[in-house]
């Protein structure tokens, strides 16, 4: 449904986007994170069709942005991460005036406004000012807007920023409808845990390249490494290190926030031996567990020591 091929958007020396190889299938929900200035919202103009690239190319639902623009804004929703509402309309004529943009005319009109508040969640909301509406749900009132015409691709610019908790979960669990329904869907966000809960792919971008991208589970394998365990004992932390040093199973060993960190040796599955060795040494075992890495740990690690915008090649 998306597919871009060398992608690239150049301000003289600067590089906003740089060789963007990226491919969407029908019912991906991909979230596309990195850090302001990464280059996310360059790519989701382009792809809109309202930036051209400098060079490279993009194709949306099989469609090319330089020769079939027209054709590509029928098939996309395109949120952008701050819009507008007028101030006198009522939430129901603010989608109706939208629906006549999209040439949706006569009783349909009507239908499809009202088909947009119930995926969105606001009927109850129809007659109220735009203006009344809390800024989740102006969030979702926009969202409605893009849905009116039925896309087959959603582009959503940081859907989710600036909402309060409940707000957040509620446009985590729309975006799930929206993916059962089999949109195709690209989120741009810098709020790493809540995408990992939602998307089926992600791709990590930084200063307009893209670092990484794929599953979630896959990212998180790319840099889990060594596997290291986390301890906690009754007594003292340092003395249960000191134990552990000695223990063939622990490469390295180390106390933090009063936890012991214990990364096991080439070839160690099994962390059950570095247990008995603390019990048989008298120490009194809290908890023992895997240290888990997330989507927040994986963006990290791929963008460590990033002080600077690298050189082009």
């Amino acid at each position: 449904m998306i597919e871009t091929v060398d992608l690239t958007k150049k301000y003289g020396d600067f590089f906003a986007l740089e060789s963007l190889h990226l491919k969407l299938e029908r019912g991906d929900l991909f979230g596309f994170i990195g850090p302001n200035g990464a280059g996310k919202t360059t790519t989701i103009r382009i792809l809109s069709t309202l930036l051209a690239p400098s060079w490279g190319e993009a194709t949306v639902c099989g469609y090319s942005i330089y020769t079939h623009p027209a054709e590509i804004r029928r098939s996309i929703g395109y949120m952008p991460d701050i819009f507008g509402v007028y101030d006198d309309m009522r939430v129901i004529e603010y989608l109706e005036f939208f629906a006549a943009a999209y040439r949706i005319d006569g009783p349909q009109r009507r239908r499809v406004a009202e088909r947009s508040l119930e995926l969105v969640d606001l009927v109850a909301k129809r007659d109220e000012l735009v203006t009344s509406l809390s800024r989740g749900m102006t969030q979702r009132l926009g969202l409605a807007r893009v849905l009116l015409h039925d896309p087959q691709v959603l582009l959503l610019d940081e859907p989710a920023s600036g909402l309060d908790p409940r707000a957040r979960i509620e446009m985590r669990g729309l975006l799930k409808r929206l993916q059962a329904m089999g949109k195709t869907i690209l989120v741009s966000s810098h709020i790493l845990p809540e995408l990992a809960d939602i998307c089926n792919r992600v791709g990590i971008i930084e200063y307009g390249r893209l670092l990484a991208c794929g599953n979630v589970q896959d990212l998180l394998a790319q840099v889990r490494g060594r596997p290291t365990i986390r301890i906690r004992v009754a007594g003292s932390a340092e003395a249960a290190a000191k134990t552990l040093e000695r223990c063939a199973e622990a490469l390295a060993v180390t106390v933090k926030q009063g936890e012991v960190l214990v990364a096991l040796a080439d070839g160690i599955t099994d962390p059950s031996p570095i247990a008995a060795r603390l019990v048989a040494d008298g120490h009194g075992l809290v908890s023992m567990q895997e240290q888990e890495v997330n989507l927040e740990t994986a963006f990290l690690e791929l963008t460590r020591g990033s002080l600077a915008r690298p050189p082009s090649p």
